[in-house]
């Protein structure tokens, strides 16, 4: 299969879930700014939407995935006896759905345009503090001491936790959030998530060796 990522954003959810299961991908690069690819393909053609990541599925139509839910959670559901996603049909999964949806729409896409400064004085200032709202909420389900947002067991949804920690990017103030950011270490500490900080940085590094040969 082939995953299509970009440097510092949620696609690292994808690469982790992937790391964890002990799949090989072949990882493509996309560089959001000038739009090239590590591999010459036009990302256009692979997402007309431009934005990782894109799984390609290893199938006769070559089908391709896109949303960082839905891919973590179908390589997840391939292999479940690895236990990172509830059982499709279970009230747990409904639960799992439920905060990865609030991931998706309090956390990532609050991000957004703070990062691409696209936002008034007072749009920012309201943006942050639904973001910090957002991860006070993730803190106080860890103040019970659990190790993982689902107990003890890793899953999909702390992948996705990890992937859009953007908070200095956003200008987001959280640290005081202690349960959180004792949590968010510990999934960075796990080897499936060096491993996906490691291959993103040796990418990213032979795609801007290219473009400069």
């Amino acid at each position: 299969m082939k995953l299509y990522i970009a440097q510092d954003t949620c696609s690292r959810a994808a690469q982790l879930v992937a790391n964890e299961l002990g799949l090989t991908l072949e990882l493509i690069h996309f560089d959001v700014r000038d739009r090239t690819t590590s591999n010459g393909e036009l990302f256009t053609d692979v997402n007309a939407l431009a934005y990782v990541p894109v799984l390609e599925v290893d199938n006769q139509a070559k089908d391709r995935l896109t949303e960082t839910i839905v891919i973590t959670s179908y390589m997840a559901d391939q292999h479940p006896e690895a236990g990172l996603i509830p059982a499709p049909g279970t009230l747990e999964r409904a639960k799992n759905d439920q905060l990865q949806v609030f991931l998706a729409t309090e956390i990532a896409q609050k991000h957004i345009p703070l990062m691409r400064k696209l936002l008034t004085e007072e749009g920012a200032a309201w943006t942050r503090a639904k973001l910090v709202n957002a991860y006070t909420t993730l803190d106080r389900r860890l103040a019970d001491g659990r190790t993982y947002l689902n107990g003890e067991t890793f899953t999909v949804a702390d992948a996705y936790v990890w992937a859009t920690m953007w908070q200095e990017r956003s200008g987001v103030k959280i640290d005081h959030l202690q349960n959180l950011m004792a949590y968010v270490a510990r999934v960075e500490a796990r080897p499936a998530a060096q491993k996906a900080l490691k291959d993103e940085a040796e990418l990213v590094a032979r795609h801007q060796a290219k473009k400069a040969a």
